[in-house]
């Protein structure tokens, strides 16, 4: 479900903080089937790292969208996909040899984040393609993530809701950086330093 250049940009995110020694774990707000997921930790295993990728999702697909998505209408008729269980994910990760480095969490991202063991984030991930998903991602991880981590948003050309909740967060917190384009929808940046 996300494309070659997002696929790219995220094993590329795994060498990254490894290979500049940048503390933290791994963090994927949303999952779907747990495919990305899955590349990040093959990444760990290949470079033989011993860092947590935390997995969050409701495992019982897309929640519904708020009326903070421009686009509610149409993200409206997505409720419910991009489906899979805790169990599915899981006997995913088992067969790659990953488990030992995932942590799966069930639940709305408002419910979990605040308890979410992730203290010090390296790589995070964030496909919750909703308003108040992504806003709640980058409100409640973003001061979490080492400077020199990266952040990746994978909807921010999609989803119209995505966009405005990265928009307003990166406003109100006066951070410059520009967003990396990766194809039509992804994004990624580095954190800087004081920021």
């Amino acid at each position: 479900m996300c494309g070659n250049a997002r696929l790219r940009q995220l094993h590329w995110a795994v060498r990254h903080v490894v290979a500049q020694n940048i503390a933290g774990d791994l963090v994927e707000c949303g999952t779907a089937q747990g495919g990305s997921a899955s590349l990040m930790g093959l990444t760990l295993k290949e470079l033989r790292v011993s860092r947590t990728l935390w997995v969050l999702d409701t495992f019982e697909g897309l929640p519904p969208p708020s009326r903070h998505d421009p686009d509610w209408e149409i993200a409206d008729s997505y409720t419910g996909s991009c489906r899979a269980s805790v169990n599915e994910v899981e006997a995913l990760f088992k067969n790659l040899g990953i488990l030992e480095y995932c942590r799966l969490i069930k639940g709305y991202f408002q419910e979990t984040l605040p308890t979410c063991g992730a203290e010090i984030i390296s790589v995070l991930h964030i496909d919750g393609d909703w308003y108040e998903s992504v806003k709640v991602c980058l409100d409640q991880l973003y001061d979490r993530v080492s400077p020199g981590g990266v952040i990746q948003i994978d909807d921010y050309g999609h989803w119209r809701g995505a966009r405005k909740a990265v928009d307003e967060f990166l406003s109100s917190r006066s951070i410059k950086v520009p967003l990396r384009r990766l194809d039509y929808t992804g994004r990624q940046l580095i954190k800087p330093d004081g920021n």
